[in-house]
This record gives structure tokens, C-alpha cells and sequence, in this order.
């Protein structure tokens, strides 16, 4: 399992969010290269870059997300406003992984499924992450404003049907909280065969990191536990 830190950038600087709400940030460095660094000597596996900006359509942060990638030698991979295929291509020019949510389910919902096999097709599975970002198992887009009203496992396997191996889930009401991980339907999920599993939202302790590695994900993104120094990632490595 994969230890994976996030960065949520808005405004050049380090956040994290309550709940995903913009109106309950904490900034943690006005500086993520440092911190992008500071997390790779610890051991990360990967790096989970956020733009928040350009996920609330609030700005971009693409040339600082672009520093980072270019001043670290682990892998990236890239979320937050990826919703046209000239933007993901452009993520992928440095980045390891695009993370895509919203254009994903839109192209499902309009019946466009034959754009997200030549998604697959054109940028290959290993490096399309597909967030299924729910809120209490219904599907939520644009940076979790929106709710789909479908569900998490119907909509897992629709991708898994297309061609998409990559997943990343997060229970938005888990998000940023420290309550602890929605368990039950992470292991619901990492049943689906075919599937890459990454685990986000609501770690606060190691015994949660050990409750999710039973599920067997592809790996566990850590945020504000991280960053409040409530576990490291030299502790979750060696579980």
C-alpha cells in the first residue's frame, strides 16, 4: 500500500479544507516545493497534488504544480480543474497521473462513452485516476459542489466497463475532519475487480491506516493528520 501525502494548493500556499469548503481553510506553508520536498525525504511514495483553485473555478495554480513536479524525483500525480482533454494532456507532460472527476461523469451522464475509451485509449489506464468523490455514496463533482445523485459502486463499475483501472475515493463528509475513514465503502470498492484503489479522507491515527490497509487499496492519501503531526509518514510506511 502506497503512502501518498497530499498538497492542496489555493493561492500559491499549502491548505487544507474542512469538508471540502473554501470558507474553512487552514494554510499550513506558503511555500510547496519545500514541503514537497520535506515529504519525499520522509519516505512518500507519491505526491497527491490538489489545485483548488482551478477545482472551484477560483483560479489555477499550474505553474507552481509544475515547479513541484520538476523539483522532485517521486511520482505525481495531478487533480483539480483537469475537465478537457488539452489540460490533461498538458498535466501529463510532467506529471506521472492525472486525476479526473468531473469531466469523467459528465462525459458518462451525456452518453459520451465512447470519448472516455479513447481517453484510456489515448493517454493509457495507468495514468487516468478516475475520483469517485461521493458524499455518503452518492456521486459529487465540481469540487464537490455538485451532487450526481448516483451511486459509488454502480459508478465504479461503468469506468472498470470503459477501460479505467485507477480510482481515488473520498467520502466528502470524512474529508479533512479526522473522524476517521468511511471503511465500509472503501472496502466495498477494492472489491471490484480490475481496480487501483487509493484511499482518501478522514485518517487522524495509525490505527486507521491499519483499518484501511485491510480493504487492500493501491494506497492511502494522508492530509491533515499529516500536517498536525499526528502520524508520519516514516510511522505508516512501516505498516
Amino acid at each position: 500500500m502506497k503512502i501518498i501525502p497530499a498538497i492542496d494548493l489555493m493561492n500559491g500556499e499549502v491548505v487544507r479544507l474542512f469538508k471540502g469548503d473554501p470558507k474553512q481553510k487552514t494554510v499550513y506553508s506558503d511555500n510547496p516545493v519545500e514541503i514537497a520536498k520535506k515529504w519525499e525525504d520522509a519516505g512518500a511514495d507519491m505526491l497527491h497534488l490538489v489545485d483548488l483553485d482551478a477545482t472551484l473555478e477560483l483560479g489555477e495554480n499550474y505553474e507552481m504544480v509544475k515547479k513541484i513536479c520538476d523539483n522532485i524525483s517521486i511520482p505525481v500525480q495531478v487533480a483539480g480543474g483537469l475537465r478537457d482533454i488539452k489540460k490533461i494532456s498538458a498535466v501529463l507532460s510532467f506529471a506521472q497521473r492525472a486525476v479526473i472527476g468531473t469531466i469523467a461523469m459528465e462525459l458518462k451522464e451525456s452518453a459520451q462513452e465512447q470519448i472516455l475509451s479513447n481517453l484510456v485509449s489515448q493517454f493509457g489506464r495507468d495514468r487516468l485516476v478516475v475520483s469517485i468523490d461521493h458524499l455518503d455514496g452518492e456521486i459529487v463533482t465540481h469540487g464537490w459542489q455538485r451532487n450526481t445523485g448516483t451511486k459509488l459502486l454502480e459508478t465504479t463499475n461503468e469506468f472498470v466497463r470503459h477501460g479505467f483501472s485507477e480510482f481515488l475515493t473520498t467520502n466528502v463528509s470524512k474529508d479533512g475532519t479526522l473522524y476517521g475513514p468511511d471503511i465500509s465503502s472503501l472496502e466495498n470498492v477494492c472489491k471490484i475487480g480490475g481496480t487501483n484503489v487509493i484511499a482518501s479522507g478522514g485518517i487522524s491515527k495509525l490505527d486507521d491506516i491499519e483499518h484501511v490497509k485491510k480493504c487492500n487499496p493501491y494506497g492511502v492519501i494522508l492530509g491533515k493528520a499529516l500536517y498536525e503531526g499526528l502520524i508520519s509518514i516514516e510511522e505508516a510506511k512501516r505498516i
